[in-house]
């Protein structure tokens, strides 16, 4: 039994290897951590490994034995033995060997935990499958957790950090493309871990705009979770084809297109036939399945940076209790899921009605529904407003006003084919908030960057609220200079 879970021989002879040629451990490094060795003092041995080649130093016998004096793990005879192992050439054979009995190990473990949380605990089947689930997809990630980063550490991730950025030039960009140049230079982009909520009332176009987003990211060969809760699959796909192809969106539902447009959009279908774009529209679905379905698409499809669920409010809570904390517990699940799998996460969100008997009717963060879990586990808040919705509305209350008292009515609303468009960043974590000018091409329902030159547009730093900017790092968050 213990054989399937071990081989000493084959952990001595990897440790023996690196001794001989230091120059290895970069390429092991990449594949092992401690926890794959079995014996405490290979793990040990490995550390200091690791201790000595981020400090520059020899990865060597004394420099080692050295290393691990200091923390008084010195074991004499467990270094004869690896230094009397002989060195391997096909390294690569041993630690597919050494990796697969470390998964074996928590697997082992695994099985311990199920059965302490199901008969031990006596806790609901939902969250024993979440955390066997949870568990899973850490064992298959190697993810590595602690309590704590030591300063050695932070202080290297921060200036790997900021050595990306300079490489990067005048680049804005950190986190995952939005699409829209001013909304980058305002929010860097989603960043990694980001609970993302993009909020609006009704045909503002909130699935627009992350349809925008989601077809630039596409477009750049990215991988892409769609959650659909509202619409059909099918749905989504007809408005991505008149996003790329500028057929208005009901000329593609009737099909009524001339062959120029035909041969358009064939060519959209051949490039999304190869998009890594996964749709989900089950309609109805809880936290505990929508993590479930992501962590396996992440698992099998590392490519994936983004996930979208549109929209949060249609989601369904466990249990019976009060719809307020339902909301809570979807948030915030949502956040640890970002967090978790290492990606932003944008889930559209519905505005309360109460904001539309305001004089402006410009949303703000109370107008959330549920807004008090939203509006705390939230990274980024974006709020899209375009002022025509109102204006058309009103008129055709006017123009129902008057018809009932028998008078004439003669409009005074011209519709446009582009209209004025906000996004209001009403929250940023690690960054200011601000409006960010778009336009809405109606017949596309696509939001463009407004013209350069417009007005408005460099006033998008307007009212910004400058407080100290934030870099995440894993569990960490290390403070910056106010912008």
């Amino acid at each position: 039994m213990q054989d399937n879970l071990y081989n000493l021989a084959f952990e001595r002879s990897i440790l023996s290897s690196i001794v001989f040629e230091p120059q290895q451990f970069d390429d092991l490094s990449v594949s092992l951590n401690k926890d794959d060795f079995y014996l405490p003092a290979h793990q040990d041995i490995y550390i200091a490994m690791t201790s000595l080649m981020q400090k520059d130093l020899p990865i060597d016998e004394e420099f080692i034995k050295k290393e691990l004096f200091k923390v008084k793990k010195f074991d004499e005879q467990v270094m004869l033995e690896i230094l009397s192992a002989n060195p391997i050439s096909n390294t690569k054979a041993y630690v597919n060997e050494i990796k697969d009995k470390s998964l074996k190990r928590h697997l082992l473990t695994l099985t311990t935990e199920i059965k302490r949380v199901t008969v031990e605990e006596e806790l609901p089947s939902e969250e024993v499958v979440d955390i066997v689930e949870r568990k899973l997809y850490e064992i298959t990630q190697d993810n590595q957790t602690s309590d704590f980063k030591d300063s050695p550490k932070m202080t290297s991730d921060t200036m790997a950090y900021i050595q990306e950025m300079k490489e990067r030039g005048n680049s804005v960009l950190v986190g995952v493309d939005t699409g829209y140049h001013e909304l980058n230079k305002m929010t860097t982009g989603f960043g990694k871990g980001d609970l993302v909520i993009i909020a609006a009332r009704p045909a503002m176009g909130k699935t627009s705009l992350v349809l925008n987003t989601v077809n630039n990211l596409i477009v750049q060969g990215k991988g892409v979770a769609f959650f659909s809760l509202e619409m059909p699959a099918e749905q989504l796909m007809l408005r991505l084809f008149s996003i790329q192809t500028s057929i208005p969106l009901t000329q593609l539902r009737l099909g009524d297109m001339n062959p120029e447009q035909w041969n358009s959009l064939h060519t959209a279908m051949d490039k999304m036939n190869g998009a890594k774009l996964f749709v989900d529209d089950q309609g109805s679905i809880n936290i505990n399945q929508l993590r479930s379905k992501l962590r396996k698409l992440k698992n099998q499809h590392p490519e994936i940076e983004i996930a979208v669920i549109d929209y949060l409010q249609i989601m369904s809570g466990v249990g019976t209790q009060d719809r307020h904390l339902q909301v809570s517990e979807i948030s915030r699940g949502l956040k640890m899921l970002a967090r978790e799998l290492n990606m932003p996460i944008v889930a559209l969100s519905q505005l309360n009605r109460g904001l539309e008997s305001r004089n402006d009717k410009r949303p703000m963060l109370s107008d959330i529904r549920e807004s008090g879990s939203i509006e705390q586990d939230a990274d980024i808040i974006l709020f899209v407003y375009r002022d025509d919705v109102y204006l058309f509305k009103e008129e055709k209350e006017r123009e129902k006003a008057a018809k009932n008292d028998g008078k004439e009515f003669v409009s005074e609303y011209i519709e446009k084919d582009e209209e004025d468009a906000e996004i209001i960043i009403g929250k940023q974590r690690n960054g200011p908030t601000g409006h960010v000018k778009l336009v809405f091409q109606k017949k596309l329902t696509r939001f463009v960057d407004a013209p350069k030159f417009s007005a408005g547009v460099e006033t998008s730093y307007e009212n910004i609220d400058t407080r100290s900017a934030n870099i995440d790092f894993g569990n960490d968050t290390i403070s910056m200079p106010p912008l």
